[in-house]
């Protein structure tokens, strides 16, 4: 019997009793104040919305420790709970986001682990979803012991301080690879650069983010970093994708070798010259393209890019060993950040599937029959 059933069985042995969200902590909601964009004045101290940080401004209207659970916009994770986040020190707090604070009684880093596991699907109303104020404060909250309360949060404390950590030392490992790849791929003037429409067959893909499926059979690259999936192919190829407008302008590339579809407003690089490592100008262009695009894009409403633009894009000319080399040691880096299957992001995944797993077992109690 492990210590937390140990404490439930002796100090409630008929069960937890529960209780509304609004007699387990403070609810502050009418303290917040939202700020607009224009009228934000740029600071140290974060600005929450729904989703987390959206900002840093210049003043702040709380201290101290708290739980922010997003009211409206994308207010739901794909499990159907809502999106809460865990803030403290000097903050701003708009109004798209509740915000609580602890009362005696109950420990407010347990209703942050606890309010990841209620599902409020059935509480979200409205054309923009919301989670209003009253659903808000009548969540059913399981209230078992403070003891029992102290020592769930020090069991999943410990898994989240792992995955913290792993996620600090992935941001510096991607420091250090863009430090690396950003030296090796900077090149003197003794080196010949040539046109990319060169060396490359550049194209787009014909699908619509309409078609894509939850289960195909190939990979169906769109203009975000999410890859969807087709049950029909359009290539078959090693190429490098990247998004041909929007956000992910010049910040989102996919190496892919074999059959894929892809978007009407992504493009396509296949490297036809057999004097280029295709894997040596993901890296290039992974490197470059930012500068690149900042400095040749077609401005509108949105960033595009536009063909002759990336025809003329320049490529330098390396010897084979020397492009081998490169790509070998920026390989290496590529696998430990971003390798969902041997790096660090994996190691990541499964350290969240298991908090996940234990924080859905340490809290699911018997509860009171009244």
């Amino acid at each position: 019997m492990t210590k937390i059933e140990t404490l439930l069985k002796t100090l409630c042995p008929n069960g937890v009793e529960c209780k509304n969200l609004k007699d387990c902590c403070h609810i502050l909601d009418k303290k917040r104040q939202p700020i607009s964009k224009e009228n934000r004045k740029f600071g140290q101290y974060p600005y929450y919305g729904a989703n987390g940080v959206q900002d840093y401004v210049s003043d702040y209207i709380f201290s101290g420790s708290f739980v922010l659970v997003g009211e409206d916009g994308s207010v739901l994770t794909k499990q159907g709970t809502p999106v809460v986040t865990w803030a403290e020190g000097d903050i701003w707090v708009n109004n798209h986001a509740h915000i609580i604070s602890e009362k005696d009684g109950v420990l407010l880093r347990y209703l942050f682990y606890f309010l990841q596991t209620v599902n409020i699907r059935e509480k979200i109303h409205g054309n923009i979803p919301k989670l209003t104020g009253e659903d808000f404060k009548n969540i059913k909250i399981p209230v078992p012991p403070l003891a029992a309360q102290g020592e769930i949060v020090r069991i999943l404390d410990n898994f989240t301080e792992l995955t913290a950590e792993l996620t600090a030392e992935l941001t510096a490992r991607k420091k250090q690879y863009e430090f690396y790849r950003n030296h090796l791929l900077s090149f003197d003037d003794n080196i010949k650069f040539i046109d990319l429409a060169e060396i490359a067959d550049l194209g787009t893909g014909s699908s619509n983010t309409n078609e894509e499926l939850e289960n195909g059979k190939y990979p169906f690259f769109v203009r975000s970093q999410e890859v969807r999936s087709k049950n029909e192919y359009e290539f078959d190829e090693t190429a490098i994708i990247t998004s041909g407008d929007g956000v992910g302008v010049g910040k989102i590339f996919h190496y892919i070798e074999g059959k894929y579809a892809l978007h009407q407003r992504a493009y396509r690089i296949h490297i036809t010259d057999k004097r280029f490592y295709p894997r040596f100008f993901y890296h290039y262009m992974q490197a470059t393209f930012l500068n690149y695009i900042e400095k040749n894009a077609f401005n509108s409403s949105v960033t595009s890019i536009r063909r002759p633009m990336l025809n003329k894009y320049p490529v330098p000319m390396l010897p084979l060993p020397e492009q081998e080399r490169i790509v070998k040691i920026l390989d290496r880096f590529d696998a430990l950040c971003n390798d969902i299957s041997t790096g660090l992001p994996a190691e990541i995944a499964a350290r969240q599937r298991q908090y996940e797993h234990y924080r859905d077992e340490l809290l699911n109690f018997k509860k009171v029959v009244l």
